[in-house]
C-alpha cells in the first residue's frame, strides 16, 4: 500500500495577479504538474500557465442536448403513432411539424440539466471541505490575495525543494497545507 504524504502541498501567498501569474508559469516551467492556483476574480492566461485542458463541459451538454431532443421526438411519435394511433380529421400519423416544439423544449431541458450537474461532477462540487482551507491566510484567496499550491501528488514532489522553489518566488508567504 502507498504510503500517503504527510501534507496535501505547499502553499504560496501573493499580493497582485501578475506575480501569481509569473509563479505559475515558472513553476510549470521547473516540471511541476499537478498546480491549483485560487484568485478573488479570474485572471487571464492562468489556466494555461497551470496547465489546465480545455473543459469537456461544451461536449457534454451538447451530448445532453442531442439525446433530450432525441427522447422527445420519439416519446411524441410513440405515443402519437405506435401505442395509441387517433387519427384526427385524416392528418398522418406521424406529423414531424407538430412535434418540433416539444423537442426543442426537452432539447434545451435536458441540456440545461446536463449543464448544471457535469459542472458541479468535472468541479467535484458539493465539496464542504478542502485540505487548502486549513492555511489561515487562504480565507482572504476570495477577497483580495492570490494563492498557488503545489499538491503532493505531483510526481516531482519534494517537499523541501517545492517549499524552497516557491520561497524563491518572492512570495508574502509560503505555507505547508495539511491534511
Amino acid at each position: 500500500m502507498e504510503q500517503k504524504e504527510p501534507f496535501y502541498g505547499v502553499m504560496a501567498e501573493f499580493d497582485d495577479p501578475d506575480a501569481l501569474l509569473a509563479a505559475a508559469r515558472r513553476a510549470r516551467d521547473e516540471g511541476y504538474r499537478k498546480l491549483a492556483a485560487y484568485a478573488p476574480f479570474p485572471v487571464h492566461g492562468l489556466a494555461e500557465a497551470i496547465g489546465r485542458r480545455p473543459s469537456r463541459l461544451p461536449l457534454i451538454v451538447f451530448a445532453g442536448g442531442v439525446v433530450g431532443g432525441v427522447g422527445g421526438y420519439l416519446l411524441q411519435l410513440w405515443t402519437t403513432a405506435i401505442d395509441y394511433p387517433l387519427n384526427v380529421g385524416g392528418r398522418p400519423l406521424h406529423s414531424w411539424p407538430m412535434f418540433i416544439p416539444v423537442t426543442f423544449e426537452t432539447t434545451v431541458l435536458v441540456a440545461a440539466l446536463t449543464a448544471v450537474l457535469a459542472m458541479l461532477g468535472l468541479n467535484g462540487l458539493p465539496r464542504p471541505y478542502h485540505p487548502v482551507f486549513n492555511v489561515p491566510s487562504f480565507k482572504l484567496a476570495s477577497r483580495s490575495r492570490f494563492f498557488l499550491c503545489i499538491e503532493s501528488s505531483d510526481p516531482q514532489y519534494d517537499h523541501a525543494r517545492a517549499r524552497e522553489f516557491l520561497a524563491g518566488l518572492a512570495p508574502r508567504g509560503v505555507a505547508d497545507v495539511d491534511w
